[in-house]
């Protein structure tokens, strides 16, 4: 079966940084979009991240400047550099991505289960 995995979530103290990878793996016939997501306790769960198959990026406002989306097409993988970060960056962070399997012809979405990202004193 297709899976994405998370890793790299941790404690960290504000001003710190972090890097976060997700591995897509299984029958992957291609990745179109990847994206990471967030979602803080109370909060709605909100696009931080999100890169094309080309390479092209986009953020949300708050993270422009401190974080960079990438990818490794070979090793299907898309990584979130997290820099300066802030109390307000805590939350769960989730991995997304619209993935062709093989024998599917089409793209399904997928998602992580979410790995933990903590700034704090």
């Amino acid at each position: 079966q297709v899976q994405l995995v998370e890793s790299g979530g941790g404690l960290v103290q504000p001003g710190g940084s972090l890097r976060l990878s997700c591995v897509a793996s299984g029958s992957i016939l291609s990745i179109n979009r990847m994206r990471w997501y967030r979602q803080a306790p109370g909060k709605e769960r909100e696009l931080v991240a999100a890169i094309t198959s080309g390479g092209s990026s986009n953020y949300a406002d708050s993270v422009k400047g401190r974080f960079t989306i990438s990818r490794d097409n070979a090793k299907n993988t898309v990584y979130l550099q997290m820099n300066s970060l802030k109390p307000e960056d805590t939350a769960v962070y989730y991995c997304y991505a619209d993935i062709a399997a093989y024998y599917s012809g089409s793209y399904t979405r997928y998602w992580g289960q979410g790995t933990q990202v903590t700034v704090s004193l």
